[in-house]
């Protein structure tokens, strides 16, 4: 496939063998959230954001699994170095009782390994001071872990602070600061102390005007809760204020600029230690390495995977707890395959100038969709290449992301009404504008279709 040329090119989908391959996969699956029939063929051509299926459909994908592909593809910056090794087994370490090595010393060692990974992390995080990093196997695990180091940290403590429309994760902990759909989070018990308090998106929101209830015209929410100010909680007492962001699930939301600013604030007067998960929209994502990067909070622990491959969780020496209470994880000691992808990807990243390249193709991304979208797209945001588009119902939403992918493109909802566009870190300007352009076919398509009903 050459990625220069390749175009989209669906003949049914899902075609007769993408329908045997999900009734096979069904048989045995437990019951869980498939946004597609698309069954990739690994046997087949793919590069880039161009992947082809097993009824031989080339598609558009401008998902990236979710951010969790970020360079999509059998994309050559990452499978030329690993063309290079003879990978062995296990490539996963069981415990903390053993260390990945290749070669006599890590500086001499051509084989980057959890270690390696674990001293990108810290360096790309330098800015917020962080030196110590424990992996997992999922951006769940990275939360769950976060959340027990910051307990720990704050000992003893009752409280933990989330937002409105926040999604951490689906395990017992995470989905006690999952805020977002009640699909995730009911019938399940929750953590006790979780305080829930309005995440305000980027629509003018300030001290003044706020639509969203985070300031009240007396401060904010957020502040007014707290026992100085007047509330029932002691800020000692807090173990950690968790926040995305830049909201993913919840619908691709933005912060405005004064509510970081208070949370900024906040966190820093009453020394309340801030997670930021970092699990979607970090790694380049938004043309910079931490989407916190953007803004003025100074996050104390930040959870990562996706675009990693593997979990992490980063905060400084001193947050983490002490030999008697240290963490642990059956894969914690790292997983070699998914070590040599993250560190790939982040030495990608600064190799080929990929922050620069997110922040670039976002912008003609975003001014293509504001130039040419009708009246019921409500709203065109994001950073880098972390975008979304709005649309007036959940229905004209969903008949979107139908159009497009019967043109060959794929996309993923989020939030009530929103489409979020999330394509390769590397793509180039023809990349966008063909993605773009089939988008707003289908839009029209949707548009012109409602006219004839």
């Amino acid at each position: 496939m050459d990625r220069d040329t390749a175009q989209p090119d669906v003949d049914a989908f899902p075609g007769p063998n993408g329908r045997k391959w999900v009734e096979f996969h069904g048989k045995n699956a437990a019951p869980s959230e498939y946004s597609h029939e698309f069954v990739w063929d690994i046997t087949r051509e793919a590069d880039g954001p161009f992947v082809t299926d097993v009824d031989g459909n080339v598609l558009l994908d401008f998902t990236c699994h979710i951010g969790a592909a970020p360079l999509g593809y059998n994309n050559e910056k990452i499978t030329d170095k690993l063309r290079a090794f003879d990978l062995v087994e296990p490539m996963k370490i069981a415990g903390q009782d053993m260390y990945f090595g290749a070669g006599p010393t890590p500086e001499e060692s051509d084989v980057p390994g959890s270690s390696h990974l674990m001293d990108k992390l810290t360096d790309v995080s330098s800015q917020y001071g962080m030196d110590t990093v424990f992996l997992s196997n999922s951006g769940a695990e990275a939360m769950e872990n976060a959340m027990k180091i910051t307990n720990d940290y704050r000992a003893p403590s009752k409280y933990g602070v989330a937002f409105s429309g926040s999604f951490h994760g689906r395990t017992f902990g995470t989905l006690s600061i999952t805020k977002s759909k009640d699909v995730y989070t009911r019938h399940y018990p929750e953590i006790s102390g979780i305080e829930t308090v309005p995440f305000c998106a980027d629509r003018g929101c300030s001290a003044d005007t706020c639509d969203c209830g985070f300031f009240t015209g007396a401060g904010s929410q957020l502040r007014n809760s707290l026992a100085p100010e007047g509330g029932h909680i002691d800020p000692d007492e807090i173990a950690f204020l968790t926040l995305e962001p830049i909201q993913g699930v919840g619908g691709y939301r933005f912060p405005s600029t004064e509510f970081m600013q208070e949370i900024a604030d906040v966190t820093d007067e009453y020394d309340i230690p801030l997670v930021v998960d970092e699990i979607q929209a970090g790694v380049g994502r938004t043309g910079e390495i931490w989407a916190s990067d953007h803004y003025p909070i100074e996050p104390d622990v930040i959870a990562s995977a996706k675009a990693l491959r593997v979990g992490a969780t980063i905060s400084r020496s001193e947050i983490f707890p002490s030999e008697k209470n240290r963490l642990g994880s059956t894969f914690g000691g790292g997983d070699l395959l998914g070590s040599m992808m993250g560190t790939f990807t982040l030495e990608a990243i600064d190799e080929y100038d990929l922050l620069d390249n997110a922040t670039e193709r976002g912008e003609q991304a975003t001014e293509l969709l504001r130039d040419d979208s009708p009246e019921y797209v409500e709203d065109v945001r994001g950073k880098g290449l972390m975008l979304a588009v709005e649309f007036d119902t959940p229905e004209r939403r969903s008949a979107v992301v139908a159009e497009s992918l019967e043109r060959g493109l794929l996309t993923l909802g989020c939030g009530k009404k929103t489409i979020r566009l999330l394509p390769p870190l590397d793509s180039s300007e023809r990349e966008i504008e063909l993605g773009i352009s089939i988008f707003l076919e289908a839009i029209d398509a949707v548009g012109a279709s409602a006219k004839a009903a």
